[in-house]
């Protein structure tokens, strides 16, 4: 028998919102709460920075900076029935665009599938606990108290849910190395998560710790205007093959083993003991998972930045069905895979479809674990990586929730764009070549329209060029 639920959701950024959408289209009664004053989470650029905390979480909930664009092609990049097509008259309809781009479209969702009465802005979520049954005793059906506080208000109301989704919590709380002398080191330092624009570093020497994608993106655009730009990695190894190649083009940019020390006197040394003056380090090193608001009593905890125990990466198995995660999982397609698992969620409070029992969920859990830390060799925090397993991904949504496999074309899409970000990352967004098989995709998809070949003498020719083309996404 299918039941309907009241559920609050907390946030309301991209996967937040297809969790409004799945649980609304399931049946349920749905309340999504938002910290900010409008829609979009971590899309909503602040160009504010953290700057009475540059390596913290004050001030600020966006990690944003100026020049942002998309990893990922919007081909790929949006709600399954509702492509991210570029707008008409728009501004930027790049393949990759930039981060306001993306914020229209979150709108846009936001809109066309008629959410916007089931969000409440400015309420900060300060917490989630497990009720207590009415009249004491024991209840069969776990509950969940939520606690919003408005903005400007110490006041706080309190609202009791059938189940709670969390949407939010991966990119807000800065992750940082530990590295002798950091806090005596009296030059700036600070995360990306503070970072917004390049000019104030300009003609400094400056080090950019990580060479993942932020840290990539922020030490190629310093490099424009900052006298020497130095990357601190791990392991020199570990560098993509573009990199290197971007590092020996240009006499400006350097790279260093991991940082040794930092000393009093503006000195950052090395591993391999080469050391330079700098002015500014920049923390490239990524985020931890942070619920703040979040009382499971110890059953959810985060350990070694894993979020666990989750079944699938979504459900908690002593708390299924009533809490859930949707977000968690890293290096997926988004928001497909976050799609799919609202959709499981919400089937699954309704009653359509069943969980294993609390038993087997572990089980399946461990047996992850183990083969992830013994087998590969992966770190606890990395557990929650797909990879891009986009096998993996059809077969969840398959499992899981019927959701269609990814098409074919795109899946070759995505690993072209893979491919063109390891070895060429300053220009893999804006310069590429597309095969017969996507385009054939995007042409039977509508991304793409024929544009006649003119002749010398006027006359038109066979079609020969494609161009993208610019419609409403509604």
């Amino acid at each position: 028998m299918v039941s309907s639920k009241k559920v609050c959701v907390v946030g309301a950024g991209i996967s937040g919102l297809a969790c409004a959408r799945e649980l609304r289209r399931e049946g349920h009664d749905v309340t999504v709460m938002e910290q900010s004053s409008s829609v979009g989470g971590q899309w909503l650029y602040d160009p504010r920075t953290d700057s009475g905390d540059p390596l913290g979480v004050a001030g600020v909930h966006s990690s944003i900076y100026s020049s942002v664009r998309l990893l990922s092609p919007r081909e790929v990049t949006g709600i399954s029935d509702f492509p991210f097509y570029p707008k008409n008259g728009g501004d930027d309809a790049r393949r990759y665009p930039g981060h306001g781009e993306f914020l229209r479209y979150i709108r846009d969702v936001s809109d066309a599938f008629r959410l916007t009465n089931a969000v409440r802005l400015n309420a900060r979520v300060v917490h989630v606990g497990m009720a207590l049954p009415a009249g004491g005793g024991v209840s069969n059906s776990l509950r969940w108290v939520v606690r919003c506080a408005r903005a400007g208000e110490v006041v706080t109301e309190e609202e009791v849910f059938d189940a709670v989704v969390v949407a939010a919590g991966q990119y807000t709380k800065p992750r940082l190395p530990t590295i002798n002398g950091m806090g005596n080191w009296r030059r700036r330092q600070l995360h990306s998560h503070s970072y917004r624009v390049p000019d104030s570093f300009h003609q400094e020497v400056v080090v950019v710790v990580g060479c993942h994608e932020s840290g990539k993106d922020i030490a190629l655009e310093l490099r424009e205007v900052a006298r020497e730009v130095h990357i601190s990695v791990k392991s020199i190894e570990d560098v993509s093959p573009g990199m290197s190649k971007e590092v020996s083009r240009h006499n400006n940019l350097h790279l260093h083993p991991e940082i040794d020390c930092l000393c009093e006197d503006g000195r950052v040394v090395f591993a391999d003991g080469s050391c330079v003056i700098a002015d500014t380090i920049i923390y490239c090193t990524g985020y931890s998972y942070w619920f703040p608001f979040l009382d499971t009593s110890g059953v959810v905890t985060i350990d070694d930045n894993s979020v666990g125990p989750l079944f699938e990466h979504t459900f908690p198995p002593a708390l299924a069905p009533t809490l859930s995660f949707v977000g968690v999982a890293k290096r997926v397609i988004v928001p497909r895979f976050y799609e799919m698992q609202a959709r499981w969620v919400a089937q699954v409070l309704s009653g359509r479809r069943v969980l294993p029992t609390k038993e087997e969920m572990m089980r399946s859990i461990e047996e992850h674990n183990r083969r992830a830390t013994e087998t590969a060799g992966v770190p606890n925090r990395l557990t929650k990586n797909v990879t891009f397993d986009l096998d993996y991904c059809d077969e969840f949504g398959e499992k899981h929730c019927g959701f269609p496999r990814l098409e074919e074309w795109k899946k070759e899409l995505v690993w072209s764009s893979l491919e063109r970000l390891r070895d060429c990352p300053e220009s893999f967004r804006d310069d590429y070549v597309d095969s017969d098989v996507v385009r054939e995709g995007l042409r039977s998809e509508g991304w793409l329209v024929e544009t006649p070949r003119v002749e010398a003498d006027g006359q038109e020719d066979e079609p020969h060029s494609h161009r993208s083309i610019k419609c409403q996404s509604s």
